[in-house]
């Protein structure tokens, strides 16, 4: 089994190798941009990567899934130091929501994942690509004054993130949108059949091509048109360790003060918080990664939070920030022809590598490449072929659909997931009323048929079938196709039955009372199903 799994893994290095390599070129700016509107230290959002890409990527169930740090955590993490005294009272809390999530995935509360509607979950993709294309516009242009929401959105993000918009447009950075349009046309290039068919050229993702132009760009109008470079400030800003010692010495190993956190009960709360949070994001995450699956493999929920579980405990060991699965990143990994969990442990071993030998380096890195790779992914998510296609398989698709989109527009993804939750479960509750009970008419006789499960919420329906019965006609009752039918459905038809003479009405009953072994009909002869 061992060498089987081996084999399927080498199989697909051609494609997960430089995947990989795009979600690293991703992840890194977001992790740093995170921790620093956390109020956490930078290199705990570093942590937080490395754990997603180096212990995440073999204990989760999912092959495609990216974890790492989350910016629909940023606010809890933020108010999570403040309220605690300290950086090392959040990791605390981060190690007690991991045990947590460990209790969750054994309590086997995994399974809510799969009651969200595929309408809603596309929603929730589009609405993501809307914000990645609205976050990164000021990243592209040259003014990128906010690191946070790049990912997710929360409600000052919401606030600011149309103004800052409209402001990008009137303080553009030459160079960045120079990077960010050819980087962006790159991109395109790369995506056609011409160059996906091109054996060679599939060996070089389109991505690091776009970050090697930026580089190159930027190097020569240094040097020779300093008007048109690229601000210090817009690039990535890596913190550089000189030797072994300063790179370990990031890390915030546990000591006797983490004892006198567990007595503050106001640690018990944030933990609990980010528990519900980071699974509820992680399910939400992973149903979408497997919507995008070329594959349609489906991850084991349970499995992932329990490795969700375990990666928070050990982030909060080493000094990280709270990690959960990430949409953005994997996305990312899936449009760049990620196959397999390798293309996310090599996000992880180039994050390794390059916080300990290549900072320097990659703080060579404009922003405005980095947005325009988002950028793409924002519009692959949010692809207009994708609302015209949900508008034609009508309004109880489409409505679950566009409401969940500007529902995380203008709140944050939790609360427009669940805003598109109530609107699913809606249209659900409304398609299952109509199609529980149907009645057809041939002349003057008409035919009830009760259709699969039968609650009491059919009952105003079923009241508005017999009332529009005329007299002197008949009636069958066709119950053969339900499993269940509830108590005041059956109350409904004895009453129609006791009434129906008076109208000249004739009834005949299908294997209705078989439904119902404990009740007693006294008032009706049944025979061979039939009264």
């Amino acid at each position: 089994m061992i060498h089987k799994h081996k084999q399927y893994y080498f199989r697909h290095l051609k494609d997960d190798i430089p995947a990989g390599i795009v979600v690293f070129l991703v992840a890194l700016p977001l992790c740093l941009g995170i921790a620093l509107a956390s109020g956490a230290p930078l290199f705990s959002g570093l942590i937080g990567g490395l754990i997603g890409g180096l212990v995440l990527s073999w204990l989760s169930g999912s092959q495609l899934a990216v974890s790492g740090p989350a910016a629909g955590l940023t606010v809890i993490v933020f108010n999570a130091i403040e309220t605690l005294g300290g950086f090392q009272g959040l990791l605390v809390a981060c190690v007690l929501a991991g045990i947590i999530q460990l209790v969750l995935g054994c309590l086997r509360a995994g399974i809510i994942g799969a009651f969200f509607p595929a309408a809603v979950i596309e929603g929730m993709l589009a609405a993501i690509g809307l914000i990645l294309i609205i976050k990164q516009i000021p990243h592209a242009t040259g003014h990128d004054s906010s690191f946070e929401g790049d990912e997710s959105y929360m409600e000052e993000t919401a606030r600011s993130s149309f103004t800052e918009l409209f402001d990008a447009l009137g303080g553009i950075s030459p160079g960045s949108l120079i990077i960010s349009i050819v980087a962006l046309l790159l991109l395109m290039l790369w995506s056609t059949p011409w160059f996906k068919n091109q054996n060679w050229l599939k060996l070089i993702p389109g991505p690091l091509v776009a970050v090697i132009w930026g580089v190159a760009y930027n190097g020569f109008t240094r040097q020779f048109a300093p008007n048109w470079a690229v601000r210090s400030e817009h690039l990535v800003n890596l913190p550089v360790s000189k030797n072994a010692t300063d790179f370990f010495n990031n890390f915030v190993l546990p000591d006797a003060s983490y004892l006198s956190h567990l007595g503050n009960p106001h640690v018990y709360t944030v933990a609990v918080t980010i528990a519900i949070i980071a699974s509820l994001e992680t399910l939400l995450s992973l149903e979408a990664t497997d919507k995008l699956d070329p594959m349609k493999r489906l991850a084991p929920t349970n499995r992932e939070l329990k490795a969700q579980g375990v990666g928070n405990i050990i982030s909060g060991l080493l000094g990280g920030l709270p990690v959960t699965a990430v949409i953005v990143r994997s996305a990312a990994s899936i449009n760049a022809g990620g196959t397999t969990r390798v293309a996310c442990f090599t996000h992880g071993v180039l994050l390794l590598l390059s916080v300990m030998f290549l900072s320097q380096y990659l703080n060579y890195i404009p922003l405005a490449c980095l947005a325009a790779i988002l950028l793409y992914t924002g519009y692959k998510l949010a692809n207009p072929a994708l609302f015209k296609s949900f508008y034609q398989k009508g309004m109880s698709q489409f409505l679950p659909f566009i409401i969940t989109v500007i529902a995380i527009l203008v709140t944050d993804l939790l609360k427009g997931m669940a805003i598109g939750m109530v609107i699913g479960l809606f249209f659900v509750i409304k398609a299952n009323y109509h199609a529980a009970i149907t009645l057809t008419q041939d002349v003057s006789h008409y035919l009830l048929t009760l259709n699969k499960d039968v609650s009491f919420l059919n009952k105003a329906l079923l009241r508005k079938f017999i009332l529009s019965i005329p007299g002197d006609s008949s009636v069958t009752i066709d119950a053969s196709k339900a499993r269940f039918i509830d108590h005041d459905i059956l109350e409904t038809i004895e009453d129609f039955l006791t009434t129906a003479p008076d109208d000249n009405i004739t009834v005949e009953i299908i294997d209705l009372y078989g439904k119902e072994k404990t009740r007693k009909h006294e008032s009706l002869v049944v025979l061979n199903g039939r009264t």
